[in-house]
């Protein structure tokens, strides 16, 4: 039976006749994470996808679906910024094993690539996770623009990109931090730094920031693409007001995920750091995702303040949560002496690719 490609219309809600193909979309995307990592750990349910792909406030996103027959066979997505001025889009493509070298990737990957062309832009980024085991393999290696990670070239998602025109801009080392048997060494930490502060406090709150920090918080959050390091990536600058913080707040909690904040405040009331855990359902583990402190503010030891500051809450508000995850790009010297020294080791790698 030959292989159908066609776009995924999202539905009003789950477990409804509209909504099997999403579904099977959505499972197909967990098997492939089952593949990568021995389990699910990454893998977002089916609500946490759909309620992703249905906020389209400030990020467009457009699916596809390879079919054989009534099985989903490969996937794909992409997602740009609705920011005119915007110049790139993301492009993620993922083949079922028994579908590879079948063409169907390539297919998958042009028309996700047309949506970012018809969205007015010109640049493609897309990225690749690898367990440890799969960076030993033999052969040539390919080394990113900036830091001392590589990775084997004959991986077949890396010779994938290669082969479409993607080049190498990042390398992103993936962490585990093992939290169960630590909490209150954290909290003795927190409390010891905390005690020995400057006039930057912290704060923390769960899924909804306070209104009177909400402005701040959506300029440091602005902030996270423009000064973090992106190696020889090019990316778009990210408009954040205090509407798309709710917006990103309501979309997790709708899907079922929770979210942890700790920030730094300024003397003079601003957001000068912040790091954000989410709580997938389900999970025995949480993804730190956003870790920064505002350029400005720098010198001040605030990532490892804010940093301890919510793994405290994260054991007092979640304490089934026994791992933390986190991705740094490999350059970032600075925060991954941070995860060093709290403890988090190595796991696999994240390689980002881009074209145009």
């Amino acid at each position: 039976m030959s292989v159908e490609i066609r776009p995924i219309t999202l539905p009003e809600r789950l477990g409804t006749p509209e909504a099997v193909e999403f579904e099977r979309y959505a499972a197909l995307a967990t098997d492939i994470e089952v593949e990568r990592w021995g389990d699910d750990r990454f893998a977002d349910t089916p609500a946490e996808m759909l309620s992703m792909y249905r906020d389209d406030d400030y990020e467009i996103r457009r699916a596809f679906a390879a079919w054989d027959g009534d099985a989903c066979v490969g996937r794909s997505i992409s997602w740009g910024e609705r920011d005119a001025a915007a110049e790139s889009g993301i492009v993620i493509v993922e083949v079922a094993p028994a579908y590879r070298r079948q063409g169907i990737g390539s297919r998958l990957l042009e028309l996700a690539e047309g949506v970012i062309t018809e969205l007015g832009r010109h640049r493609n980024t897309g990225w690749i996770d690898f367990p440890l085991a799969a960076l030993e393999a033999p052969g040539d290696r390919l080394h990113a623009p900036e830091g001392d990670a590589s990775l084997p070239a004959e991986l077949p998602g890396v010779r994938f990109a290669l082969r479409h025109g993607y080049v190498l801009g990042q390398l992103e080392r993936a962490s585990v931090l093992e939290i169960a048997a630590r909490r209150d060494e954290f909290r003795a930490d927190s409390e010891r730094l905390e005690a020995g502060a400057s006039d930057y406090r912290t704060v923390s709150w769960v899924d909804h920031v306070p209104d009177a920090l909400v402005e701040s918080y959506a300029a440091a959050r602005a902030r996270m693409v423009l000064d973090v390091p992106a190696g020889g990536l090019d990316l778009d600058p990210e408009i954040w007001d205090a509407e798309r913080v709710r917006v990103h707040e309501s979309r997790a909690t709708r899907g079922g995920r929770r979210l942890l904040v700790a920030a730094a405040v300024a003397p003079d009331g601003a957001i000068a750091g912040y790091t954000e855990l989410e709580l997938p359902p389900g999970k025995s583990l949480a993804y730190q995702s956003d870790t920064l402190v505002v350029a400005a503010h720098r010198g001040h030891g605030l990532g490892m303040r804010v940093k301890l500051a919510n793994l405290v809450r994260l054991a007092e508000f979640a304490p089934e949560r026994t791992a933390v995850y986190t991705w740094n790009a490999d350059e970032n010297e600075h925060m991954l002496a941070i995860n060093l020294a709290l403890g988090f080791e190595q796991h696999g790698m994240g390689a980002e690719f881009q074209r145009g």
